[in-house]
């Protein structure tokens, strides 16, 4: 009965990749008065997440229209930070959900009750949820303005449509209901080969990679740079690394997918057509991480890794692998498109080498982690290390080896050496919790957490807190493992004049050294104001919503950090 389930398991992702289509004509485009160009495309692979809608460009301005794409209703509202920042969520009649991300204002009506509850709940942030008849809203009504909040980097709409059932995300050009400019096809601009060998425990050993320079032919059609066979072992996959453009715009973006056909046969399929956010971060497996990390292209795997999700792969013979014999030729045909349909191929012929790549049985200090079961490593009392089942992508082996700690500013204190199981450029799909025994001083324990070098080489906050003797965290990013104190508190510089007179809003630039800001207050002549942040910009703003009235008055701003420093600014303004 057991497998009878798993095979279901892995079966439901490929019927349900089968849904029903969306009609286009069911919707209109998202946002008024722009030059209808992009900056991103759905389901770009970022480290540590597909990329969830598309981002539409705002001529490089704030407050352009934004209207409802098809009858319904507002089912969400948030106010954050980070991630979309000002974000409206409609609920529409077609089973869709629509997600407008970024936002600089909403419409006054819904604006006026969300400063409400800002107001009555003294937070900064906000998450509503409204039933149908609060704030129905039919195609074409209004319902904000383009901006710049949370975690963006540039005036821009991201809009995402996800069927409301199950939250699924849905490619919005691909299905057509948004239609780019676009008659380039996508680019190869890079080839590697990894040929692999398994040991009896499944752990899969792979040979050094092999890299080789592509050319473009012509529009459309790519060649390796050699011009006799490639030489292949008998058993491997091709890495690719590829990019897409669009007319009119200087960016890049993600293709759609990408096939390898061997001998006509074909044996693989990427595509990206939908996901959930459950499975966001498995982009990680899609790609080669560790390449993905540097590349300014996507570094597609032509091969599935044990973990990877199955249902981005409707093409896969044998896990996309390819095997040869000695002096065997064979032809390899990739295939990239994107998701306006253009297209570009990379042909050439592989033939088998002499000698045959044998995985070697690993150091006996290494332990087997395997992929679905749970591992915990440990250093004498001092290091635990607990991954639990599935949170990598492959299984391997590792051990508690002493890591490197990296430079750190003068206003963090390292508590305790360093230690490192897995390579910082492993991706990890859950979190592994860390716990590091040591001392700590009395009037650093509320500050103490655990910090990481990571990939870069450089110290980055892990986070976690102290208690009875240890510190410890759950976290998906690997590298080598310390315990610091943050004893620095941010700083706040306001961008006027003390006593200048405003007409719009308070504006105060915020720094930390390291943890980073994780609150803020403001008041204004002793009463509570919303103010918002925009990481980006490293900025706090108050946007004035009560009228002028001539007068001086005086603000308190608080900010701390995530780990507990505090800075307290204090001056006036007229108004």
């Amino acid at each position: 009965m057991r497998r009878i389930l798993l095979l279901i398991a892995l079966v439901t992702p490929l019927v349900t990749s089968g849904q029903t289509k969306l009609n286009p004509a069911d919707y209109i485009y998202p946002v008024r008065e722009v030059a209808q160009l992009y900056s991103a495309n759905f389901g770009e692979i970022r480290p540590g997440h597909f990329h969830a809608g598309i981002d539409i460009k705002t001529d490089g301005v704030e407050g352009k229209p934004l209207v409802a794409v098809a009858d319904g209703y507002v089912s969400r509202i948030v106010v954050q930070a980070g991630g979309y920042g000002r974000a409206i969520y409609l609920t529409l009649k077609n089973g869709q959900t629509a997600v407008y991300g970024h936002l600089n204002r909403f419409r006054p009506d819904i604006d006026s009750l969300m400063q409400a509850d800002r107001y009555r709940r003294k937070s900064n942030s906000v998450d509503r949820w409204f039933t149908p008849e609060v704030f129905p809203v039919k195609q074409g009504d209004m319902i904000g303005y383009s901006g710049n909040s949370g975690s963006s980097g540039g005036p821009h709409l991201h809009f995402e449509l996800r069927d409301t059932k199950d939250q699924r995300l849905r490619n919005v050009v691909s299905e057509g209901i948004i239609s780019p400019t676009d008659s380039l096809p996508p680019r190869f601009m890079k080839l590697h080969y990894v040929e692999i060998d398994s040991l009896p425990d499944g752990v899969c050993i792979h040979r050094p990679m092999e890299s080789y320079a592509v050319v473009r032919e012509k529009e459309g059609r790519y060649r390796l740079t050699r011009e006799e066979p490639l030489p292949v072992g008998r058993k491997g996959y091709f890495i690719a690394e590829v990019t897409d453009r669009r007319n009119g715009v200087h960016n890049t973006f993600a293709v759609w997918r990408i096939r390898t056909e061997m001998d006509n046969k074909p044996i693989f399929e990427f595509r990206i057509d939908h996901f959930t956010h459950a499975f966001s971060r498995s982009c990680d497996a899609v790609s080669c991480y560790p390449l993905q990390l540097t590349s300014r292209n996507e570094v597609i795997r032509l091969a599935r890794l044990e973990g990877a999700p199955i249902f981005c792969y409707p093409t896969l013979e044998e896990r996309g692998l390819i095997r040869t014999q000695v002096g065997e030729q064979r032809t390899i045909r990739l295939t990239c498109e994107d998701d306006c349909g253009n297209r570009s191929t990379l042909q050439f012929i592989i033939e088998g080498r002499e000698g045959q790549f044998t995985a070697e049985q690993p150091d006996p200090s290494l332990e087997l982690i395997a992929m679905r079961k749970a591992k915990t490593f440990r250093s004498d009392k001092d290091f635990t290390f607990h991954l639990p089942a599935e949170a990598l992508y492959e299984s391997t082996y590792a051990r508690v080896e002493a890591g490197t700690i990296p430079k750190v500013d003068s206003g963090v204190v390292v508590l305790s050496p360093a230690y490192r199981v897995l390579d910082a450029k492993t991706p990890m799909r859950k979190a592994a919790t860390v716990t590091i025994r040591t001392y700590v001083p009395d009037s650093l324990r509320s500050r103490a957490m655990i910090a990481l070098k990571n990939w870069r080489g450089r110290a980055a906050l892990a986070g976690g807190s102290y208690k009875e003797g240890e510190v410890s965290v759950a976290t998906r990013t690997a590298g080598d493992y310390f315990v610091m104190a943050d004893i620095q508190a941010p700083t706040i510089t306001p961008i006027f004049a003390n006593g200048a007179e405003l007409r719009k809003q308070l504006t105060f630039k915020v720094a930390d050294n390291f943890s980073g800001v994780a609150s803020w207050r403001l008041e204004v002549d002793g009463e509570w104001r919303p103010c918002d942040r925009y990481p980006s910009r490293g900025i706090l703003v108050f946007h004035f919503d009560r009228p002028a009235d001539g007068g001086t008055h005086h603000y308190r701003l608080t900010v701390r950090d995530s780990a507990g420093n505090t800075t307290v600014k204090e001056g006036t303004y007229r108004h």
